[in-house]
């Protein structure tokens, strides 16, 4: 019986029953197949000497393709398994497979887990069973047999329960591990590896259940790749904002009290407030009037605005008042707008009617999910709604785009790109279900983006529920995307609010409702900012702007505190390191602690009245005369640090 293959170009070919992705690899060109690692079945990687029995569309995986990578990774994991049970006797195995970018394993044994200290021992192991050069082989095991092999570890019995009869594998000498997919067909390819860390990790994701260890590594075909990598990672743990929120004492999480539930130490805290007041003032300029709204409100609004319905899974259950009520912890400040706009009667003379707030919001994230700042249960979004008539949309839009791009462009934040999301028309479960809504509304949302003469991708699927929007881009520091400003258009929330105000003809109309952030939440914003500047805040948003030290207590310190008080005065954060330690000890103290400037006052400086002074990360301090230097940092925050105003 033959196989009817379908290759990526459109080509058929027809091959013998049972033939294997290497007989498919070797018919196209000897080269291919001495290049060959694993077959691509019907999208499924599948190890290269594996019978094919079914006809259909087949790729052939080598180590130049995304699924190459993912095969070496995989391949990683199971030796990595095999290493862990010669070195771990009775240890319990969950789950272990390629991630994409590396790989890990998740183990338990009663004795104490797995630690970090153990890496170099396992790593060792690893290279050890690859050296001795056996060959893995696809392998199957029966239930039953799989019910005694593995009647001592819980985990591995739930999976093989899982799995079938009889459970697929792989098997190297006498070890078995069964799993889903590729594996190398000679391990000489798994030369650069390494294993990074171990971490906890519930047992199937959920929080309900046991904590097992999971040890994490990954791999890649060259050793220059390998290199690069562990430079990423370098650099991606010294941007950590949580390592970095740690360093410069900015915020921290306290599991007896709340996880996701950020404490804003003072430095912290006085970033986050500059931040909020810059945006309040700019809103404010724009036009917007802000209110103070509560943190929760009656289910039933949620009910009536839909996010009930679509979104209860992210919110905190309800609160039983009793005699009826039910309270719901707010997800979104959006209703809670609604009902300002509401309270009066309006008419066509108020519109556009702008409405802001800092928003405190909660969402039911699992522990797992949670992360620093970046990912928390309580957060501040910097929310706005801006009510208008039909034909000011276009024109609106375009004005709350240009605020966000000015906002954009005090905090240096240059990299962007545009998507229009509009929703999947097929998916009426989780859209609003009217047609012409949807297609008037993403119309005007591309007309208004051509007019501005702005590129932009679309993207379906990616819309809110009520609506669709613009998502402005950003790049991380470490080069991922994500969403930083929103702009939403909706019809369906005036209408089932039954939003009204009274036209020029003297009738009710409906108005339309644009949902903005300009910078998404206070939480998420300073971890960007943090890892983006590396801790090294520019000057208008550092927690201390200028660090002064005396050289002698006795001498200098009146004098520095004399300037301290006329700095602070002039708006500046300002701190006086009197400490009884050495002068290079402060100094380097105060790089360390990425402090814009740092000012040494000795006797020269206090006869001249002139002031020395180090900018952060400079080796080379200047001389200044004191009033020079109090309006040179003053003009340094006035230009939101875009350059150096240094006279």
């Amino acid at each position: 019986m033959a196989l009817s293959l379908t290759f990526p170009d459109g080509s058929v070919k027809s091959f013998d029953d049972g033939a294997s992705a290497l007989d498919v690899a070797k018919s196209i060109s000897i080269s291919l197949g001495k290049k060959a690692l694993a077959g691509k079945l019907n999208g499924k990687l599948v190890d290269l000497d594996a019978p094919i029995k079914a006809d259909g569309k087949i790729e052939i995986v080598t180590k130049d393709s995304k699924d190459g990578l993912a095969v070496l990774r995989h391949t990683a994991a199971f030796v990595l398994a095999d290493a862990l049970n010669q070195l771990f006797p009775g240890l319990r195995f969950g789950e272990g497979t390629a991630t994409e970018d590396g790989f890990f394993y998740d183990t338990d044994k009663d004795d104490g887990q797995v630690a970090v200290t153990d890496l170099p021992a396992i790593k060792s192991k690893m290279q050890e069973i690859i050296k001795a050069g056996g060959q893995i082989e696809s392998a199957s095991m029966s239930a039953a047999d799989a019910k005694k092999r593995y009647a001592n570890d819980k985990f591995k019995s739930q999976l093989a329960d899982e799995a079938g009869d009889p459970i697929s594998g792989h098997k190297l000498g006498d070890f078995f591990d069964f799993n889903e997919g590729a594996l190398l067909p000679d391990l000489k390819e798994l030369k650069h590896f390494d294993l990074l860390s171990v971490a906890g990790a519930y047992w199937e994701s959920k929080s309900s259940n046991p904590m097992l260890q999971r040890v994490y590594g990954t791999a890649y075909f060259k050793a220059a790749d390998l290199e690069d990598d562990a430079k990423r990672r370098q650099e991606a743990k010294e941007r950590d904002h949580r390592v970095i929120g740690r360093d410069l004492d900015l915020f921290f999480v306290d599991p007896e009290v709340g996880a996701g539930m950020p404490y804003w130490m003072p430095n912290g805290a006085t970033i986050r407030r500059t931040i909020e007041r810059y945006i309040v003032d700019r809103e404010v300029a724009d036009g917007y009037e802000h209110v103070y709204t509560p943190v929760a409100a009656n289910l039933n609004l949620y009910k009536t605005s839909g996010h009930w319905q679509h979104y209860r899974e992210d919110m905190f259950p309800p609160m039983d008042m009793g005699e009826g009520e039910m309270l719901e912890l707010r997800p979104m400040n959006c209703p809670s707008h609604i009902q300002i706009y509401k309270h009066h009667t309006r008419s066509y003379r108020d519109l556009p009617l702008r409405i802001a707030e800092l928003g405190m919001m909660h969402r039911y994230e699992k522990s797992g999910a949670l992360s620093g700042l970046q990912r928390v249960r309580e957060m501040t979004l910097n929310d706005g709604h801006t009510f208008v008539a039909l034909d000011q949309v276009e024109s609106e839009f375009q004005k709350i785009l240009k605020l966000i791009l000015s906002v954009y462009k005090d905090f240096d934040i240059n990299d962007v790109t545009y998507r229009l999301s509009y929703r999947d028309p097929a998916n009426t479960d989780k859209y609003f279900d009217d047609d012409e809504m949807w297609d008037r509304s993403q119309h005007m949302l591309k007309a208004a983006m051509d007019d501005l003469g702005l590129d932009y991708y679309e993207a379906e699927g990616e819309a809110a529920f009520y609506g669709p929007k613009l998502d402005i881009q950003t790049k991380t520091a470490l080069g991922n995307e994500e969403t930083m400003s929103t702009i939403q258009l909706d019809f369906m929330l005036p209408d089932r609010f039954d939003l009204t105000y009274v036209g020029k003809d003297g009738e009710d109309h409906r108005p339309v409702m644009i949902h903005r952030g300009v910078v998404g939440t206070m939480e998420r914003f300073v971890a960007y900012l943090t890892e983006i500047y590396k801790g090294a805040f520019p000057t208008w948003l550092a927690p201390t702007q200028v660090v002064m030290i005396p050289v002698k207590n006795d001498l200098h310190e009146d004098y520095v505190n004399n300037l301290k008080d006329q700095m602070v005065k002039a708006g500046l954060r300002v701190k006086v390191d009197d400490r009884n330690e050495k002068m290079g000890y402060k100094i380097r103290e105060a790089q360390t602690k990425k402090v814009p400037y740092t000012v040494v006052v000795g006797d020269d400086e206090l006869a001249s009245g002139n002031v020395s002074v180090r900018r952060y990360g400079e080796d080379k301090a200047w001389e200044q005369s004191a009033p020079m230097f109090i309006n040179a940092v003053k003009a340094d925050v006035a230009n939101y640090s875009r350059k150096d105003a240094r006279q």
